[in-house]
Order: structure tokens, then C-alpha cells, then sequence
């Protein structure tokens, strides 16, 4: 059994165990999140729970197991699809398999800037991908920002497509990353997230992608000295329930439960801008390399098959052409 699996079901035993101390009725809804407890994310779940607590006296609250506790992405996906977790956050791309929706934000350079993701997540675009989840066992609530995605490597600098050539680049486990990351020369090695560090430090990988918060709290930084601000993917993160979970609350704890993780939105984001602050200046005091001067234009020509390729139903490439019409505010 792997480590993740191990550390799942011991999570849910521990959260059984304390479901069975509840008075009947007023059990926590359990809250998984890969990342640890002072991130965004996991703090407006935390705020949602109180918000909870206080609009239904105490019936309804969260209890939240952040830093992996109830496994990774994919262990925790699939069982809250099964109704053994109730809340959980979690990056769209392990949904692209299942959901097709979620494959359109994920796309590299779709959106602009963050005013356009965001314009496009809170409208209409949004809220299609958030009821698609539901036929596949998941209630949609929101949807939270998770920065923009950027490269960084042992190798130094990566300013164009040229420079990545041969290099072993951790990405999720997803295809469209895969092949994102083909189509711009590298070698794409999926691995769970808690694995990359020490691959970084054992060569077994060259490099890997993402946000700046998340480069600072799992220390990659230490080994990938070079972050190169290719900005190539924005897609954001959900917040979704389990549908079995759902079903159990009477509709009008349903429309708090809705209303509430809404307005955990722009409390998230505030935290994450002063998070995406804090790392920049953390990654200035160790002295890593930021390299700005990167050849969008050439990444964004090189991962256009991508779409091509992952775009294959009307409806996804209607969701695209809606969002990249909502590029101007």
C-alpha cells in the first residue's frame, strides 16, 4: 500500500473517530487540502467554517485536515467523489480526466492577466465548469485563485522553449501538462506533489512549474535556484463538496453552505496576495534568481497544438472562445 494511501485511511479513521464524540446531527463537514495550514486556501476554508457556525448556531461547521493529512490530490478526489470526505480543494487538472469543463482553464496562456481569469471564473465561464462537476459526484462551490504558473530549475534560466530542451520537468499528473510541457522540449516526469523536493535534490528531476507561494512553502527554492516568470498557465483551484454529503442538507443549509464558500473568495484572495508578496520578497532575502525577460510570444506559439489536441468537443472550444472574449474588462 503506497504511503499515500496509508496516510488517507488513516485520516478517515481519525475522522471517524471523532465524528463518532458528536452530538447526533452536528458533525463536522471534514475539509481535505494538500497544502499546509497557513496557505490561502486552507485559511478561507477555515474562515468559511466559522461563517458556517455562526448563520446556523453551531449545526454547520468544518473541521479542516490541511498538509495532506487525508492524502494526496488524487487519493482525496476520489474519495470525496465517494462521499468519505466532504469538502475539498483541489488543483482542476486531476479533474480533466473525468470532467471535461475543467480541461478549458488549464489550457496554457489563455487568460491575459489575473483580471481576466478572474473576470472569466466569477461570470458566466465559472459557473459552468463549477455545474459540471455534479453529474460526476461533486457539488461545485467556488472557485479560488492559485496564481500564475512559472518554471523553475537547476539549470538556470529558462527564457525560451530552446532552454528547456532535455530537461526533466516535474508536472502533475495530467496529459495536458505532459504534453505542455513535450511541446516546449522538455521531459515531462509526472509526480505526486510531496515527491518533488527530494527528486530536486537527487537529480532525478531537473525542474518543475508553479506558483511562487508554493516554490517558497515546499522549499524547492533551495535546490532550483532559477525561477523564469513564464506565466503560462493561471487555471484556478475548487472548492467542491461530496454530492452523498450534500444531499444529506436540507436546501436551505444548502444555499448558507453555497453563499458562504462564495464569500470566502475574495477573503482567499486577499491572503493570497499578500502571500504571493511574502514569497517574492522570501525568494529576494535567499538570493534566487527571478528572470523576467521571457519570450511569452514563443512558449504561447509552441503549446498552441496543446489545444488543438485537448480542445476535441464543441462545447469546450465555445467555453474558450468565451473566455478569451472577456480578455478586455
Amino acid at each position: 500500500m503506497s504511503l499515500s494511501r496509508r496516510q488517507t485511511l488513516a485520516g478517515l479513521a481519525a475522522a471517524g473517530a471523532a465524528a463518532g464524540c458528536s452530538p447526533a446531527g452536528s458533525r463536522p463537514l471534514f475539509a481535505a487540502d494538500t497544502h499546509p495550514a497557513d496557505y490561502p486556501t486552507v485559511q478561507a476554508v477555515s474562515w468559511m467554517g466559522e461563517q458556517l457556525k455562526q448563520a446556523t448556531q453551531g449545526r454547520l461547521s468544518i473541521r479542516t485536515y490541511p498538509g495532506g493529512q487525508l492524502g494526496e490530490e488524487k487519493d482525496a478526489l476520489e474519495i470525496a467523489i465517494f462521499g468519505g470526505i466532504d469538502l475539498i480543494r483541489v488543483n482542476l487538472a486531476p479533474l480533466n480526466a473525468i470532467v471535461p469543463e475543467t480541461v478549458v482553464p488549464t489550457l496554457p496562456f489563455l487568460f491575459k492577466d489575473t483580471a481576466h481569469m478572474r473576470r472569466a471564473m466569477d461570470g458566466a465561464p465559472g459557473d459552468s465548469i463549477l455545474a459540471a462537476l455534479e453529474p460526476h459526484g461533486l457539488i461545485g462551490l467556488c472557485l479560488y485563485d492559485s496564481g500564475a504558473r512559472s518554471f523553475y530549475s537547476t539549470k538556470g534560466a529558462i527564457r525560451r522553449p530552446a532552454d528547456m530542451r532535455g530537461q526533466k520537468i516535474r508536472v502533475q499528473n495530467s496529459d495536458l501538462f505532459v504534453a505542455m510541457v513535450e511541446a516546449l522540449g522538455g521531459d515531462a516526469t509526472p509526480m505526486s506533489f510531496g515527491e518533488v523536493y527530494q527528486a530536486l535534490v537527487q537529480g532525478v528531476i531537473d525542474g518543475a512549474e508553479n506558483n511562487e507561494p508554493s516554490f517558497v512553502s515546499t522549499r524547492h527554492f533551495e535546490t532550483a535556484r532559477t525561477l523564469s516568470m513564464t506565466r503560462h498557465v493561471m487555471a484556478p483551484e475548487v472548492l467542491a463538496m461530496s454530492a452523498a454529503r450534500w444531499a444529506k442538507l436540507v436546501p436551505a443549509d444548502q444555499a448558507i453552505v453555497r453563499a458562504t464558500a462564495r464569500a470566502s473568495v475574495p477573503v482567499m484572495r486577499g491572503l493570497w496576495e499578500t502571500r504571493e508578496t511574502e514569497a517574492r520578497a522570501e525568494l529576494a532575502k535567499a538570493g534566487v534568481t527571478v528572470v523576467e525577460d521571457v519570450d511569452q510570444a514563443a512558449f504561447a506559439s509552441a503549446v498552441r497544438p496543446v489545444w488543438d489536441r485537448f480542445l476535441t468537443d464543441p462545447a469546450q472550444r465555445a467555453l474558450a472562445d468565451r473566455i478569451l472574449a472577456m480578455a478586455e474588462g
